[in-house]
């Protein structure tokens, strides 16, 4: 390992026989990449770091104090943490860990959501109460942090959300509240291409308290259409307004799609990724439901991976005219998910869609759905409630979350994936499906997520769909390589940061912590 590039991510260097040692704490430094609105960049940014500094030689860990999100992945310790943070640990080259996102909320409601601590459900928390949570939670992120710091050079933490989100900074465990806890530089990233980012980042400066502030470092532009030189001034004039650098203008890339951790970004009528030709004369049509409570949404990003599909989200009946295969993806909120079904008329439409001699296939939740009937006595209360009825199977819910991690070994037939779940097959009279879950003609569902990322698989499952909705002239792609295009992703976010991005000066941060608290140039700003 290059000795400045582990001196710049913090490590100790009395570890590399440098003879300059003192200058440096023996604790691995941490940066705080946060952001002006949820869906900014953070989380890819935080990997494409991740990955530039592992190519570099340096031990790096990503770390997210708290999420709040439905999209979730099992750990190699047997927890959930969210799937944003076992991307980013893929980036670094490390396993997924709950220590990378000790304390996980999965709303099942706009106002109460599953309390998920170092992998484990521990209760309901309600908006309102959260802050009884505070001081316990707390601890568990501190412990955890300086595990980390310990153990890695370089923790580059995620924030939740936005740092200006005022209100909440009495519970804050993931932003200025982490930052200031642990003595943290932080980086505010915005999205230009929502326009008003110029105003985004000066209001979320300039609505901190003074010492929230003085953790501000500087900025980074991400997402960015057109000639730099354009924007500048801009950036110039920020500069002097808030007496903090740009550390850079990331382009937009169209090729970063996969791995979304927020489903802000998951829209009713958006295709998914960018579909490409296909390789025979007929293109394969496909429908996601975008549910309401919808969880792991990344489990079709496979299938927008492949030329001649053409994926989009949809929410009203309309929306299935005409598509060959109908996903219903996972639920936080099934039995409820299932009542909008209902009322919005989807669930006629997909019935209907089966009838016809479409495909449908349900996941998790989604599968749950597609059974005869749910007995919920856990997330909804509501007991029995019936399903879809396209699969002869009941789902009873236990107490007990099922978490599963599955790497392809021969007990699984070789294929890779996890699971999720309170809900648990009680009867079946549906054939199997290889093991992963039940099928009835066209009619799939499993509780397997991340089941579509084996390529075979895939690929047996497409051709299936094929035959079945009669698009005779769609031919799968034998070269297709989903987990392969989710490193390239990877890779080619540390490029962008590498090529566009001031890499040294955050490395620096990461050396040095916070600068130096600017002096008050402009309104409240310090």
């Amino acid at each position: 390992m290059d000795r400045a590039v582990r001196a710049h991510a913090g490590g100790d260097r009395r570890r590399c026989g440098d003879p300059d040692a003192g200058a440096l704490s023996s604790s691995g430094g941490a940066l705080l990449i946060a952001g002006t609105t949820s869906d900014a960049g953070k989380s890819m940014v935080v990997a494409g770091l991740c990955r530039l500094l592992a190519r570099r030689g340096v031990k790096v860990a990503p770390f997210k104090a708290q999420n709040m999100s439905n999209n979730s992945a099992v750990t190699v310790d047997g927890g959930e943490i969210g799937r944003a943070q076992a991307m980013q640990a893929r980036a670094a080259g490390l396993a997924p860990h709950t220590r990378f996102n000790p304390v996980l909320l999965k709303p099942g409601s706009d106002r109460q959501s599953q309390l998920v601590v170092r992998g484990r459900v521990t209760g309901t928390v309600r908006a309102g109460d959260y802050i009884a949570h505070r001081d316990a939670l707390s601890s568990v992120v501190a412990e955890e942090l300086r595990s980390l710091r310990d153990e890695f050079d370089a923790v580059i933490c995620e924030g939740a959300g936005s740092p200006a989100e005022i209100n909440l900074r009495a519970t804050d465990l993931a932003n200025m509240g982490l930052a200031r806890a642990h003595h943290l530089p932080v980086v505010i990233v915005g999205d230009i291409d929502r326009g008003g980012l110029l105003a985004h980042l000066f209001g979320t400066v300039a609505i901190l308290e003074p010492k929230d502030q003085a953790l501000i470092a500087g900025f980074l532009v991400n997402k960015f259409r057109g000639d730099p030189r354009l924007l500048a001034p801009g950036l110039d004039r920020l500069a002097e307004l808030t007496g903090r650098p740009s550390y850079g203008v990331l382009p937009f890339h169209d090729g970063l799609w996969m791995d979304t951790e927020d489903s802000v970004s998951v829209l009713a009528g958006h295709v998914v990724g960018i579909p490409t030709a296909p390789r025979g004369d007929q293109w394969l049509r496909v429908g996601a439901i975008r549910l309401p409570r919808i969880s792991n949404s990344t489990d079709i990003e496979a299938l927008a991976a492949e030329p001649g599909v053409a994926v989009r989200w949809v929410d009203d009946p309309a929306g299935l005219a005409g598509l060959d295969l109908v996903v219903i993806p996972g639920s936080k909120a099934s039995v409820a998910d299932l009542d909008w079904l209902r009322a919005r008329g989807l669930a006629a439409a997909v019935a209907e869609h089966a009838s016809g001699g479409g495909a449908v296939l349900g996941i998790c939740g989604g599968f749950q759905m597609l059974c005869r009937g749910i007995d919920d006595p856990v997330e909804s209360g509501r007991g029995a409630v019936p399903g879809l009825g396209l699969l002869d199977a009941d789902i009873v819910f236990a107490v007990d979350k099922t978490l599963a991690l599955h790497t392809g070994a021969a007990a699984t037939g070789g294929l890779s994936g996890y699971e999720i779940h309170h809900g648990l097959l009680a009867r079946s009279a549906a054939a199997d499906w290889a093991g992963i879950g039940l099928r009835d003609g066209a009619i799939h569902g499993t509780h397997w997520h991340g089941l579509l990322d084996n390529d075979d698989f895939r690929r047996d499952f497409l051709t299936a769909v094929a035959a079945s909705t009669g698009r005779t002239g769609f031919v799968v792609a034998d070269d297709v390589d989903v987990p392969a295009r989710r490193d390239a992703q990877l890779d080619l976010m540390a490029d962008l940061l590498a090529a566009h991005a001031d890499v040294e000066a955050l490395l620096a941060l990461l050396r040095d912590g916070p600068p130096t608290r600017p002096t008050v140039v402009a309104g409240r700003i310090r």
